[in-house]
């Protein structure tokens, strides 16, 4: 009888699953607007290694259609993935809050490391977080650097938020702040686009080094279904060096 009954769960299980798949022939992703080579904002769309990596992984699925959306700011992206107007947001990183809307995609497809900036000339001693006590940072709206250092944010620190990257830059030169943080790789490269490496200095230590994953809406009707893949074609990427290729690529094409 066990076995009959265990049998019987398995079908029903495998029945969802397709039924699930068979549902999900469309997918709307979205990422950050301007965190190249990883993802940035081109005609209404976001593209770069990330949406390159999410939509080749969905053909893979048999997924017919996939629309990449922009939805303005990196806030705006995930306030999209939480009230379920786009299925899967990328180059996020977990936190609490963002779990309580967000289904995470095990393993993470890529680390990011996280700097401390500060002005051309200028010096500040860091080598942990407790050195930014008392000096006034500032960072992009909608960032997140993990529960750890956003508690330690929260608790200890003083940071503005700012409303884009471009902007966060210009209060760190125009000495609204000590300091800025921001994603190594969209850093420099947002600061080469602005002409602006010359005035500034990305601090050789990390402040943070984070996992970047692929997360579903937990109002996606496609998650059931395509997670199982999702999870597999991340694996299968990352062993082979295509995410390392894809932000090669992307690098070249945002420089172009």
């Amino acid at each position: 009888m066990k076995k009959i009954l265990s049998l019987v769960i398995f079908v029903l299980t495998m029945l969802n699953f397709a039924q699930a798949a068979e549902q999900c022939n469309a997918l709307v992703i979205t990422g950050h607007p301007a965190y190249p080579p990883v993802a940035w904002g081109s005609d209404g769309k976001i593209v770069g290694a990330s949406p390159e990596l999410v939509m080749k992984i969905a053909k893979e699925l048999k997924v017919e259609k996939v629309s990449s959306v922009n939805f303005g700011s990196w806030e705006k992206a995930q306030e999209a993935i939480a009230d379920g107007r786009a299925d899967v947001i990328f180059g996020i990183y977990k936190d609490q809050q963002r779990l309580t809307y967000m289904n995470y995609i095990e393993p993470p497809y890529m680390l990011d490391p996280v700097s401390i900036v500060i002005r051309g000339g200028e010096q500040i001693k860091f080598s942990d977080w407790a050195d930014l006590k008392g000096l006034k940072g500032v960072t992009n709206l909608g960032e997140s650097y993990g529960n750890q250092f956003d508690a330690y944010i929260k608790a200890n620190l003083t940071v503005a938020r700012s409303k884009g990257v471009a902007q966060a830059f210009e209060q760190l030169l125009n000495k609204q702040a000590d300091y800025l943080i921001i994603g190594t790789y969209p850093g420099k490269m947002e600061a080469s686009r602005l002409k602006i490496l010359s005035k500034i200095q990305f601090l050789p230590k990390p402040v943070v080094t984070a996992d970047m994953y692929v997360a579903f809406s937990k109002k996606s009707k496609c998650y059931l279904g395509l997670k199982d893949g999702f999870s597999a074609g991340i694996k299968k990427a990352v062993a082979s060096g295509e995410v390392s290729r894809l932000m090669e690529v992307a690098d070249k094409q945002f420089y172009q």
